[in-house]
């Protein structure tokens, strides 16, 4: 097995399509739109990956193709493409694997140490797959910024068996970001931060000194990802930020939701375009609108100012619930 970044160049070559869906390959990933073999679907690429290399119809199933791609880098993507290229000596991590996967692409928490990889990876607790911060892991080898995501791949994948059984070396890639998810539960878990469930929407009211102890700045900060997966259940989730003159929101759906999943149950998308409507009639801030945003791969609504950024609404959290909870519009479009 060898490993190529994907390119237009591959179009027509015999490749196996690991956690991305790119065109004439066999698939063996969780993005809508795959191919998947039935037996070994599973909610991460990296866990079907770990299926695959313990099938015994792995010759069947790979159809004798020795070519592995991926046409993004990320946690999963790296984790599942070297599972792959790795074989069965990857199975003694399949603990450890699955749960870094868990984080990087769902922002959950299932091991401490599955978090340390994924943040040594990827770099950074969110739900997107997409990361435009870069490697940690890829800059420390390369000894400088890495914005090339084949040039990542290129060096963490002969790195990664060393990672997993040796994360303690690598403290300084993964310790500023560990300590936030940390913080960030032990807020939930002191109450400073809260979580209200309104039958299927989850309100979460975050507590201040998460930021920095200099309060939420919309244009460098985001949400606590990982410690909200944790604490809340809803199907939609209301964020509410306290800023001095408001809040600052953000409506998302579960941060797995993205994927196609087979344990986690399907999250219908919802048309929120009536609620939208009755948010902005209520809404008391003229600077600032309720608008569908889909920027990121979860995200529904935020209240937005003209130039896109998340402004301050004058509306109470549970004011948006009830809207979002008692709208007919909450109707599933897919």
């Amino acid at each position: 097995m060898r490993f190529e970044f994907y390119t237009e160049a591959l179009e027509n070559v015999p490749k196996l399509s690991v956690d991305g869906t790119v065109d004439n390959s066999i698939h063996f990933s969780h993005w809508e739109g795959n191919s998947t073999p039935t037996e070994v679907k599973a909610d991460t690429s990296t866990e079907i990956a770990l299926n695959l290399v313990a099938s015994p119809n792995r010759a069947a199933l790979t159809q004798g193709v020795e070519l592995v791609t991926n046409n993004h880098f990320d946690t999963d993507g790296a984790l599942s493409c070297w599972t792959v290229l790795t074989g069965e000596r990857a199975l003694a991590y399949r603990e450890l694997l699955i749960s870094a996967a868990e984080a990087g692409d769902f922002s959950e928490f299932t091991s401490d140490d599955g978090i340390r990889v994924s943040i040594a990876i990827q770099g950074s607790d969110q739900a997107s797959p997409n990361n435009d911060d870069g490697s940690p892991l890829a800059r420390l080898l390369a000894g400088e910024e890495v914005d090339d995501d084949a040039h990542a791949y290129n060096l963490v994948l002969p790195r990664v068996e060393h990672l997993l059984t040796n994360i303690n070396e690598y403290e300084p890639l993964w310790r500023e970001g560990w300590e936030s998810v940390v913080a960030a539960i032990e807020s939930f878990e002191r109450g400073k931060s809260k979580v209200v469930e309104h039958s299927d929407i989850s309100v979460i009211t975050l507590a201040p000194e998460l930021f920095d102890g200099t309060g939420f700045s919309p244009t460098r900060h985001s949400a606590p990802y990982t410690a909200i997966s944790k604490f809340a259940r809803g199907k939609l989730f209301v964020i509410a930020i306290p800023t001095t003159s408001g809040w600052f929101y953000r409506v998302d759906y579960p941060y797995y939701s993205w994927a196609e999943t087979v344990v986690r149950p399907h999250i219908a998308r919802r048309d929120l375009g009536p609620v939208l409507q009755l948010l902005n009639s209520k809404e008391a801030n003229p600077d600032g609108r309720w608008k569908t945003d889909n920027r990121e791969m979860t995200s529904a609504v935020k209240f937005l100012d003209s130039a896109g950024t998340l402004a301050a609404s004058r509306l109470e959290p549970d004011d948006v619930a009830d809207v979002l909870q008692k709208s007919s519009s909450l109707a599933a479009v897919s």
